[in-house]
């Protein structure tokens, strides 16, 4: 688990101890390009999502900030996803990576997604005790996989965090300490790549940008 993070500008620090991860998928703005998505997804095997967003719970256990992380197979890839941490009432902006088992994805969405830890970098913004201080179309997102571009956008066409949270199912969240990723862009190459060095990038308006890098290797049998 994430042993502490750092709050940019202040150097204030905090552990966070959620009682769970919360995964929100398919949370682009735009409704027919996350059916066309859906759709293309669905050809190549992966199940229809029982909604639109759909929320995945994982336990706490997963989330990481180490640079190296454990996996079962060669088939794993990351995403970029700004990630909302609430600790104590307060609220900070986050970059994380829903790293995922793509074979098993095919079978079982919310399994593919619990088969990986769930890195998050360790330097964060805060943002106060509401999310209305995110200014999603100032955020920009951009990841890469061995060192060859991967996504590259505007978070904008995502919904905001605070419509994800209030579409989040009844009994997910108690009110305490949460982690959420809200959900990532598109593949700039239209299909998932699988390699070793990942990096995932937020840029924030006035230069400052959150950032973190990670291995993967091969859990041992």
């Amino acid at each position: 688990m994430t042993s502490e993070l750092t709050v940019i500008g202040s150097g204030a620090t905090f552990s966070i101890v959620p009682e769970r991860i919360v995964v929100a998928g398919y949370t682009a703005k735009d409704e027919a390009a996350v059916e066309h998505h859906i759709a293309e997804l669905a050809a190549i095997g992966v199940p229809r999502p029982a909604s639109v967003p759909s929320y995945y719970v994982l336990p706490p256990g997963l989330l990481t900030s180490s640079p190296v992380v454990e996996v079962g197979s060669a088939t794993t890839s990351g995403e970029v996803e700004p990630v909302v941490i609430r600790h104590d009432g307060r609220y900070y902006l986050g970059v994380g990576s829903d790293h995922t088992d793509r074979e098993l994805e095919r079978v079982d969405i919310a399994r593919s997604k619990a088969a990986c830890p769930k890195p998050l970098g360790s330097q964060v913004v805060e943002l106060g005790p509401d999310l209305s201080a995110v200014d999603w179309a100032t955020l920009f997102a951009e990841s890469s996989v061995d060192s060859v571009t991967y996504q590259s956008g505007s978070v904008v066409t995502l919904r905001h965090p605070s419509d994800t949270l209030a579409r989040m199912p009844s009994g997910l969240d108690d009110g305490g300490d949460l982690v959420l990723f809200c959900g990532t862009l598109s593949l700039l190459g239209g299909k998932f790549v699988y390699g070793s060095r990942w990096r995932v990038d937020l840029r924030l308006p006035g230069g400052e940008n959150l950032t973190h890098v990670y291995e993967t290797q091969r859990r041992k049998a």
